[in-house]
């Protein structure tokens, strides 16, 4: 028995290896290329001096805006797929995969695209204010405002909080839901003690699928927040192919891979915690 399981294991590694080369490669040697750019100055001697200028207000103010829109937008994914997924869950039929795949739809198509085209949409003569004239009321200015960035990543990073969270609800037990309503318990109950508890790891993982790319973007600001609207993926983005300073777009890039890390600590902190519930190592 312990010859087999032995064997197994040894199977898993072998099967395993072609991954760790892929992410060796094109993971860890990337991440260390950054860290050591951003800890060198140009003369290549080996400095704080780029971390440092990141902590300039003008660097700050960009990374606070970027991490205030990415947390709106996140939240607003939210709101929008919980409500999705749980009709999805409750009709599972033709009908309810037509609208899974509608929200899916963007994922099949170029981002930048989509973007294009919804800055056709907010622009001051595009559809939402040609619509509005035509009901006789005043047009709003929507591009190049954080607002029209915002939108766009709703658009955009929705489907990765549609795809967690169906997967997660999906997985509950419906015997669960019909035993707390024979208990009495109406849907705002059911949903705060038992639906929003159980769905808590696919929540987690949808808001750190749609947080990570939304603080991270520059084709989205770029294209309808323009030049009046700063993030700090723009900066970085300027930094490498505008001003050739990699030492400092390197530091910048560290400062945002702090937040994936925490991201993905608290994701894994969360699925800890759901196997320590279900009694699992």
């Amino acid at each position: 028995m312990n010859e087999r399981i032995t064997a197994q294991i040894s199977s898993h590694r072998f099967l395993a290896l072609p991954f760790t080369l892929w992410a060796m490669f094109f993971i860890v040697l990337p991440l260390f290329f950054v860290l050591g750019t951003g800890l060198r100055s140009e003369a290549g001697d080996v400095t704080l001096a780029n971390l440092l200028t990141v902590l300039q207000s003008e660097y700050l103010r960009a990374l606070g805006l970027s991490v205030e829109l990415a947390l709106i937008s996140t939240f607003i994914c939210l709101l929008l797929a919980y409500p999705l997924c749980l009709i999805l869950k409750a009709k599972r039929d033709k009908r309810g995969l037509l609208v899974f795949l509608l929200f899916l739809l963007p994922l099949w198509m170029n981002s930048l695209l989509t973007t294009m085209a919804w800055q056709t949409i907010l622009e001051k003569h595009g559809l939402i204010n040609m619509f509005l004239s035509y009901l006789g009321l005043p047009a709003v200015h929507l591009i190049n405002t954080p607002a029209a960035i915002i939108i766009g990543m709703v658009y955009n990073f929705l489907p990765y909080m549609v795809l967690p969270l169906y997967v997660s609800l999906s997985r509950i037990d419906e015997s669960i839901v019909e035993a707390a309503r024979d208990l009495g318990a109406n849907f705002w109950q059911t949903l705060r003690h038992v639906l929003l508890p159980l769905s808590l790891p696919g929540i987690v993982s949808g808001c750190t699928m749609v947080f990570i790319p939304a603080l991270t973007t520059f084709v989205i600001s770029a294209l309808l927040g323009g030049n009046k609207v700063l993030l700090v993926g723009n900066i970085i983005e300027q930094e490498f192919t505008a001003a050739y300073d990699w030492q400092l777009g390197s530091a910048l890039s560290m400062v945002l891979m702090v937040f994936i890390i925490l991201n993905i600590l608290l994701e894994a902190f969360t699925d800890n915690g759901e196997h320590r519930k279900k009694g699992r190592p």
